[in-house]
């Protein structure tokens, strides 16, 4: 059971006046409790032709690669927050660049955001949640070893741009986006 952090009642589930949805509602004091989903945000570090990949020092996915990413703060925006993240992360200071990909994940109730980044050095070090922290170029990846359907989705989109040469002819890049499902396992 739920209490409100107001009143200290019990929260029911039920649709609101002027609402649509079922909502966690304080029937003693009236407020309305929204659960919304929480943004994780993060880059695809490029230096040269390699991407900065971290493996997680923490769960989920304990010992796995990914993108350097997290959840988003209040009071900062999402390209300030993938910057943030990569720094905490990798040790890496980037250039943000366009939005490149947009993730729903309903069952994780969560939307994943990838920034393409430029690493002006190639300087890093392992953050508090990285064990190790290392630049991959495109063969090198380690596939099976890739912590979330987020990061390999947006990796795979990264290559096959790349390779379709998207990068070098196009000044705008379209943002690619897509749902993960529940089975989506890696």
């Amino acid at each position: 059971m739920k209490f409100c952090p107001n009143c200290a009642a019990p929260l029911s589930i039920r649709v609101p006046a002027d609402d649509t949805r079922e909502r966690h509602v304080c029937d003693a004091c009236g407020s309305v409790h929204y659960q919304n989903p929480r943004n994780v945000v993060g880059s695809i570090p490029i230096y040269q032709d390699q991407v900065l990949l971290c493996r997680r020092a923490i769960e989920p996915r304990l010992g796995y690669w990914t993108l350097p990413a997290g959840f988003m703060e209040l009071g900062e925006s999402t390209a300030t927050g993938a910057a943030r993240e990569t720094l905490e992360e990798a040790g890496a200071f980037v250039e943000i660049g366009p939005l490149y990909s947009l993730l729903n994940v309903p069952h994780a109730e969560q939307v994943h955001i990838f920034y393409l980044a430029s690493m002006p050095t190639p300087d890093f070090l392992a953050g508090e949640e990285s064990l190790e922290v290392a630049l991959f170029k495109e063969n090198d990846i380690p596939w099976s070893e890739i912590a979330f359907p987020t990061v390999k989705q947006t990796l795979e989109w990264y290559f096959a741009d790349r390779a379709a040469g998207v990068f070098e002819r196009s000044a705008e890049i379209s943002v690619r986006t897509r749902d993960i499902f529940r089975h989506e396992k890696i």
